[in-house]
């Protein structure tokens, strides 16, 4: 297997890229396990899987190259899962782009979310020149809770969606810059200044 030039971002262990067409039968496994999916909208079909391949090309054409993308474990180069940017226009009345991710069950438990999230989220503060990033979690989804706390984001707020039951988490992140700017402000209003996003 040859990896295309458009790598997003590479790390010790994984190979994050933009999606083919020809990685579905890699996602078909992936989002085919009612486990995988349990905090998702439930498994996908071969064919719903094509679709969602065909969405995130688009995505990449439109929305300057942002999207999932996929995650390769360098050491059997097989896409593992997906990792990437999300750019939604409302939530609880501001535009956000959301860090997401979701691997393979096999691949669970070897940092390897941490490892990409975290790649991923460099990336867009550093490259992209993103000043802030959320990541919306099920409540009771605690392995996805562990990842975006080891990346130093932190609860926010609750978030209802039309057609949900109950409350999503919002966990958020801001870019260095925003931090210290923030850090500064607190400073000059005299304010104790205690940032909990420092473990970042």
């Amino acid at each position: 297997m040859t990896h295309p030039t458009a790598v997003i971002v590479e790390t010790n262990r994984l190979i994050v890229r933009p999606f083919q067409l020809s990685d579905a039968n890699a996602m078909n496994h992936i989002f085919g396990d009612p486990e995988v999916m349990h905090f998702g909208s439930g498994t996908l079909t071969p064919e719903q899987v094509h679709d969602w391949l065909h969405d995130c090309l688009k995505n990449y054409r439109q929305k300057s190259g942002i999207g999932p993308w996929a995650v390769i474990e360098k050491s059997n180069e097989e896409v593992i899962g997906y990792c990437g940017l999300f750019y939604f226009p409302d939530v609880c009345g501001q535009p956000e782009t959301e860090i997401g991710y979701r691997l393979a069950r096999p691949y669970w438990g070897r940092g390897y979310a941490t490892e990409a999230a975290r790649a991923v989220l460099n990336y867009a503060f550093n490259v992209l020149r993103m000043p802030r990033l959320i990541a919306i979690i099920d409540p009771l989804n605690v392995r996805s809770i562990r990842v975006v706390e080891k990346l130093g984001m932190y609860y926010e707020k609750d978030v209802m969606f039309k057609g949900y039951t109950h409350p999503d988490q919002v966990y958020t992140i801001e870019c260095a810059e925003n931090r210290e700017r923030r850090k500064l402000q607190l400073t000059n209003s005299g304010e104790g200044v205690q940032d909990r996003h420092d473990a970042a």
